[in-house]
Protein backbone atom coordinates (compact mmCIF):
# COMPACT_ATOMS: atom_id res chain seq x y z
CA UNK A 1 0.00 0.00 0.00
CA UNK A 2 2.77 2.22 0.57
CA UNK A 3 4.64 1.98 -2.32
CA UNK A 4 1.46 2.28 -3.61
CA UNK A 5 0.84 5.63 -2.80
CA UNK A 6 4.30 6.22 -3.73
CA UNK A 7 3.51 6.38 -7.16
CA UNK A 8 0.22 8.07 -6.94
CA UNK A 9 1.24 10.72 -5.25
CA UNK A 10 3.95 11.32 -8.09
CA UNK A 11 1.83 11.57 -10.74
CA UNK A 12 -0.35 13.17 -8.59
CA UNK A 13 1.80 15.52 -8.10
CA UNK A 14 2.37 16.00 -11.70
CA UNK A 15 -1.21 16.45 -12.62
CA UNK A 16 -1.22 19.26 -9.74
CA UNK A 17 1.53 21.32 -11.18
CA UNK A 18 -1.50 21.51 -14.16
CA UNK A 19 -3.96 22.48 -12.19
CA UNK A 20 -5.75 18.60 -12.26
CA UNK A 21 -6.95 18.30 -8.55
CA UNK A 22 -9.47 14.91 -7.73
CA UNK A 23 -10.23 15.20 -3.73
CA UNK A 24 -11.63 11.73 -3.73
CA UNK A 25 -7.97 10.51 -4.54
CA UNK A 26 -6.42 12.65 -2.00
CA UNK A 27 -8.97 11.40 0.60
CA UNK A 28 -8.19 8.46 -0.45
CA UNK A 29 -4.23 8.63 0.53
CA UNK A 30 -5.15 9.66 4.11
CA UNK A 31 -7.38 6.64 4.66
CA UNK A 32 -4.55 3.97 3.48
CA UNK A 33 -2.30 5.79 5.71
CA UNK A 34 -3.77 5.38 8.64
CA UNK A 35 -4.93 2.06 7.72
CA UNK A 36 -1.41 1.05 7.60
CA UNK A 37 -0.87 2.20 11.11
CA UNK A 38 -4.20 0.53 12.07
CA UNK A 39 -3.13 -2.96 13.85
CA UNK A 40 -6.87 -3.83 14.49
CA UNK A 41 -7.62 -4.75 10.71
CA UNK A 42 -7.47 -8.13 9.71
CA UNK A 43 -5.73 -9.24 6.93
CA UNK A 44 -9.00 -9.84 4.95
CA UNK A 45 -9.47 -6.00 5.25
CA UNK A 46 -5.92 -4.98 4.35
CA UNK A 47 -5.54 -7.23 1.83
CA UNK A 48 -8.71 -5.81 -0.04
CA UNK A 49 -6.84 -2.45 0.83
CA UNK A 50 -4.20 -3.20 -1.56
CA UNK A 51 -6.70 -3.88 -4.37
CA UNK A 52 -8.22 -0.29 -3.59
CA UNK A 53 -4.87 0.83 -3.82
CA UNK A 54 -4.55 -0.55 -7.20
CA UNK A 55 -8.29 1.07 -8.39
CA UNK A 56 -7.17 3.90 -7.24
CA UNK A 57 -3.61 3.90 -9.26
CA UNK A 58 -5.67 3.95 -11.84
CA UNK A 59 -7.59 6.85 -11.37
CA UNK A 60 -4.41 9.00 -10.68
CA UNK A 61 -3.01 7.92 -13.89
CA UNK A 62 -6.18 8.84 -15.70
CA UNK A 63 -5.81 12.30 -14.20
CA UNK A 64 -1.90 12.52 -14.83
CA UNK A 65 -2.92 11.47 -18.57
CA UNK A 66 -5.81 14.16 -18.51
CA UNK A 67 -3.86 16.88 -17.34
CA UNK A 68 -0.49 16.15 -19.68
CA UNK A 69 -3.28 15.98 -23.11
CA UNK A 70 -5.40 19.21 -22.00
CA UNK A 71 -2.33 21.40 -21.60
CA UNK A 72 -0.25 19.51 -24.80
CA UNK A 73 -2.55 18.06 -26.81
CA UNK A 74 -2.57 14.14 -27.63
CA UNK A 75 0.35 12.16 -27.82
CA UNK A 76 1.03 11.32 -31.88
CA UNK A 77 3.49 8.85 -33.60
CA UNK A 78 6.41 10.88 -33.63
CA UNK A 79 10.26 9.80 -34.84
CA UNK A 80 12.85 11.07 -32.00
CA UNK A 81 16.42 12.02 -33.69
CA UNK A 82 18.77 10.31 -31.27
CA UNK A 83 21.78 12.36 -32.83
CA UNK A 84 23.04 15.52 -31.87
CA UNK A 85 23.48 19.16 -33.63
CA UNK A 86 25.79 21.66 -33.99
CA UNK A 87 24.56 23.76 -30.86
CA UNK A 88 25.13 23.71 -27.04
CA UNK A 89 22.81 21.54 -25.34
CA UNK A 90 20.64 21.49 -22.44
CA UNK A 91 19.57 18.13 -21.21
CA UNK A 92 16.81 17.31 -19.36
CA UNK A 93 15.43 14.45 -17.39
CA UNK A 94 12.43 12.63 -15.28
CA UNK A 95 8.65 13.09 -15.70
CA UNK A 96 7.76 16.86 -15.45
CA UNK A 97 6.16 18.05 -18.84
CA UNK A 98 5.51 21.45 -17.32
CA UNK A 99 9.44 22.17 -16.90
CA UNK A 100 9.96 20.98 -20.37
CA UNK A 101 7.55 23.28 -21.88
CA UNK A 102 9.50 26.14 -19.42
CA UNK A 103 12.61 25.62 -20.51
CA UNK A 104 11.69 25.34 -24.46
CA UNK A 105 9.88 28.57 -24.20
CA UNK A 106 12.71 30.25 -21.81
CA UNK A 107 15.73 28.56 -24.39
CA UNK A 108 14.16 29.66 -27.44
CA UNK A 109 16.00 32.05 -29.74
CA UNK A 110 19.11 31.37 -27.47
CA UNK A 111 21.15 29.36 -29.56
CA UNK A 112 20.98 26.53 -27.32
CA UNK A 113 19.38 22.99 -27.99
CA UNK A 114 17.26 21.22 -25.41
CA UNK A 115 17.37 17.31 -25.56
CA UNK A 116 15.41 14.59 -23.57
CA UNK A 117 16.90 11.61 -21.61
CA UNK A 118 14.87 8.78 -20.15
CA UNK A 119 11.96 9.22 -18.93
CA UNK A 120 11.55 12.85 -20.47
CA UNK A 121 11.67 10.92 -24.13
CA UNK A 122 7.88 10.87 -24.90
CA UNK A 123 8.19 15.17 -24.67
CA UNK A 124 8.44 14.82 -28.38
CA UNK A 125 5.16 12.82 -29.04
CA UNK A 126 2.92 15.69 -27.77
CA UNK A 127 2.34 18.51 -30.27
CA UNK A 128 2.36 21.61 -28.04
CA UNK A 129 6.03 20.21 -27.42
CA UNK A 130 7.47 19.06 -30.84
CA UNK A 131 6.30 22.16 -32.42
CA UNK A 132 9.47 23.95 -30.32
CA UNK A 133 12.16 23.52 -33.14
CA UNK A 134 14.78 23.98 -30.56
CA UNK A 135 13.58 20.44 -29.15
CA UNK A 136 16.63 18.79 -30.83
CA UNK A 137 16.55 15.04 -29.98
CA UNK A 138 16.54 12.57 -27.28
CA UNK A 139 20.01 11.97 -25.84
CA UNK A 140 20.95 8.35 -24.22
CA UNK A 141 19.37 5.59 -22.44
CA UNK A 142 17.73 4.93 -19.07
CA UNK A 143 18.11 6.62 -15.74
CA UNK A 144 21.51 4.26 -15.11
CA UNK A 145 23.87 5.12 -17.87
CA UNK A 146 23.81 8.65 -16.48
CA UNK A 147 27.46 9.04 -15.35
CA UNK A 148 28.76 8.33 -18.72
CA UNK A 149 26.08 10.31 -20.91
CA UNK A 150 26.15 13.33 -18.73
CA UNK A 151 29.79 13.11 -18.94
CA UNK A 152 30.04 13.11 -22.85
CA UNK A 153 26.78 15.40 -23.24
CA UNK A 154 29.10 18.76 -22.35
CA UNK A 155 26.23 21.06 -21.16
CA UNK A 156 23.95 21.45 -17.94
CA UNK A 157 21.69 18.58 -16.97
CA UNK A 158 17.68 19.00 -15.63
CA UNK A 159 16.65 16.40 -13.24
CA UNK A 160 12.64 17.61 -12.58
CA UNK A 161 11.69 14.41 -10.77
CA UNK A 162 13.73 10.96 -9.25
CA UNK A 163 16.34 8.82 -10.55
CA UNK A 164 19.32 10.83 -10.01
CA UNK A 165 22.47 8.54 -9.80
CA UNK A 166 24.98 10.56 -7.95
CA UNK A 167 26.92 12.35 -9.91
CA UNK A 168 30.71 12.76 -10.84
CA UNK A 169 32.61 15.70 -9.42
CA UNK A 170 33.69 16.12 -13.53
CA UNK A 171 29.61 17.31 -14.20
CA UNK A 172 28.17 17.78 -10.93
CA UNK A 173 28.53 21.61 -11.09
CA UNK A 174 26.46 21.35 -14.44
CA UNK A 175 23.74 19.22 -13.05
CA UNK A 176 20.67 21.22 -11.35
CA UNK A 177 17.50 20.03 -10.48
CA UNK A 178 13.95 21.76 -10.08
CA UNK A 179 10.65 20.54 -8.24
CA UNK A 180 10.61 17.28 -6.20
CA UNK A 181 14.00 16.49 -7.18
CA UNK A 182 17.49 17.61 -5.36
CA UNK A 183 20.94 16.19 -4.44
CA UNK A 184 23.28 17.72 -2.05
CA UNK A 185 25.45 20.26 -3.58
CA UNK A 186 23.56 20.77 -6.64
CA UNK A 187 21.69 23.88 -7.71
CA UNK A 188 18.02 24.16 -6.76
CA UNK A 189 15.78 25.87 -9.30
CA UNK A 190 12.56 27.08 -6.88
CA UNK A 191 9.32 27.16 -8.28
CA UNK A 192 9.98 30.61 -10.25
CA UNK A 193 11.40 28.06 -13.04
CA UNK A 194 13.81 30.68 -13.79
CA UNK A 195 16.38 28.21 -16.05
CA UNK A 196 17.93 31.65 -17.02
CA UNK A 197 21.37 30.58 -15.05
CA UNK A 198 21.14 27.30 -16.69
CA UNK A 199 20.67 29.18 -20.58
CA UNK A 200 23.90 30.75 -19.39
CA UNK A 201 25.81 28.06 -18.54
CA UNK A 202 24.94 26.10 -21.63
CA UNK A 203 26.16 29.13 -24.39
CA UNK A 204 29.85 28.72 -22.48
CA UNK A 205 29.74 24.85 -23.17
CA UNK A 206 30.96 22.13 -26.00
CA UNK A 207 27.95 20.78 -27.88
CA UNK A 208 27.41 17.14 -27.12
CA UNK A 209 29.72 14.56 -28.27
CA UNK A 210 27.29 12.43 -30.57
CA UNK A 211 27.09 8.76 -28.91
CA UNK A 212 24.47 7.51 -31.41
CA UNK A 213 22.84 8.28 -34.85
CA UNK A 214 19.12 7.69 -36.39
CA UNK A 215 15.62 7.87 -34.99
CA UNK A 216 13.31 5.95 -33.23
CA UNK A 217 9.40 5.94 -33.01
CA UNK A 218 7.40 6.30 -30.05
CA UNK A 219 3.87 8.52 -29.25
CA UNK A 220 1.43 5.60 -29.32
CA UNK A 221 -0.33 6.04 -26.42
CA UNK A 222 -4.46 4.88 -25.90
CA UNK A 223 -5.89 7.47 -28.63
CA UNK A 224 -2.77 7.16 -31.02
CA UNK A 225 -3.48 3.40 -30.92
CA UNK A 226 -7.00 3.33 -31.61
CA UNK A 227 -6.85 5.32 -34.08
CA UNK A 228 -4.79 2.34 -35.58
CA UNK A 229 -7.59 -0.18 -34.40
CA UNK A 230 -8.38 -0.79 -37.83
CA UNK A 231 -5.43 -1.69 -38.94
CA UNK A 232 -4.34 -3.68 -36.16
CA UNK A 233 -7.45 -5.62 -35.80
CA UNK A 234 -7.51 -6.09 -39.85
CA UNK A 235 -3.31 -7.82 -39.32
CA UNK A 236 -4.60 -9.34 -36.21
CA UNK A 237 -7.54 -11.34 -38.66
CA UNK A 238 -5.21 -11.92 -41.55
CA UNK A 239 -2.58 -13.95 -39.22
CA UNK A 240 -0.23 -11.07 -39.79
CA UNK A 241 -0.13 -10.43 -35.93
CA UNK A 242 -0.05 -13.26 -33.60
CA UNK A 243 0.33 -12.17 -30.26
CA UNK A 244 1.21 -8.91 -28.11
CA UNK A 245 3.15 -8.89 -25.06
CA UNK A 246 3.51 -6.12 -22.62
CA UNK A 247 7.00 -4.99 -21.59
CA UNK A 248 7.31 -1.88 -19.39
CA UNK A 249 8.62 -0.63 -16.29
CA UNK A 250 12.00 0.42 -15.01
CA UNK A 251 15.34 -0.12 -16.67
CA UNK A 252 18.00 -1.40 -14.70
CA UNK A 253 21.53 -1.65 -14.92
CA UNK A 254 22.26 -5.67 -13.52
CA UNK A 255 23.30 -8.02 -16.41
CA UNK A 256 20.82 -9.95 -15.77
CA UNK A 257 18.52 -7.17 -17.13
CA UNK A 258 20.12 -7.77 -20.56
CA UNK A 259 17.04 -10.89 -20.77
CA UNK A 260 14.64 -8.15 -22.13
CA UNK A 261 16.82 -7.33 -25.03
CA UNK A 262 17.66 -11.02 -25.70
CA UNK A 263 13.97 -11.78 -25.71
CA UNK A 264 12.91 -8.74 -27.64
CA UNK A 265 15.28 -10.16 -30.57
CA UNK A 266 14.39 -13.58 -30.03
CA UNK A 267 10.82 -13.07 -30.32
CA UNK A 268 9.08 -14.35 -33.58
CA UNK A 269 8.05 -11.76 -36.29
CA UNK A 270 4.56 -12.03 -35.51
CA UNK A 271 4.69 -10.12 -32.55
CA UNK A 272 4.15 -7.10 -30.99
CA UNK A 273 5.70 -5.28 -28.01
CA UNK A 274 3.61 -2.94 -26.15
CA UNK A 275 5.73 -0.63 -23.63
CA UNK A 276 5.87 1.79 -21.69
CA UNK A 277 9.01 3.61 -19.23
CA UNK A 278 12.42 3.35 -19.39
CA UNK A 279 12.47 -0.38 -19.65
CA UNK A 280 11.85 0.81 -23.72
CA UNK A 281 15.49 1.51 -23.66
CA UNK A 282 16.21 -2.41 -23.37
CA UNK A 283 15.02 -2.70 -27.02
CA UNK A 284 13.73 0.54 -28.76
CA UNK A 285 16.68 0.59 -30.63
CA UNK A 286 16.57 -3.07 -31.62
CA UNK A 287 16.07 -2.87 -35.91
CA UNK A 288 12.72 -5.13 -35.43
CA UNK A 289 10.99 -3.20 -37.99
CA UNK A 290 7.24 -3.27 -38.34
CA UNK A 291 3.95 -5.40 -39.71
CA UNK A 292 2.16 -3.84 -42.45
CA UNK A 293 3.16 -0.56 -40.87
CA UNK A 294 2.86 -1.07 -37.64
CA UNK A 295 6.11 -0.83 -35.67
CA UNK A 296 6.77 -3.78 -33.73
CA UNK A 297 7.41 -1.50 -30.94
CA UNK A 298 4.66 0.28 -29.55
CA UNK A 299 5.72 2.68 -27.35
CA UNK A 300 3.03 4.36 -24.96
CA UNK A 301 5.63 6.82 -23.47
CA UNK A 302 6.27 7.69 -19.77
CA UNK A 303 5.64 4.79 -17.17
CA UNK A 304 2.60 6.57 -15.73
CA UNK A 305 1.20 6.75 -19.42
CA UNK A 306 0.69 2.83 -18.37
Amino acid sequence: VLYGLKGMAAYGFHAYNLGSTDNDIYKFYEKALLATVDDSLSAEELTALVFETGEYGVKVMALLDGANTSAYGTPVATEVNIGVGKNPGILISGHDLKDIKDLLEQTEGTGVDVYTHSEMLPAHYYPELKKYTNLVGNYGNAWWKQKEEFESFNGPILMTTNCIVPPKDSYKHRLFTTGSAGFPGCKHIGDDKDFTEIIELAKTCKPPVEIESGEIIGGFAHNQVLSLADKIVAAVKNGDIKRFIVMGGCDGRAKSRNYYTDFAKALPKDTVILTAGCAKFKYNKLPLGDIGGIPRVLDAGQCNDS
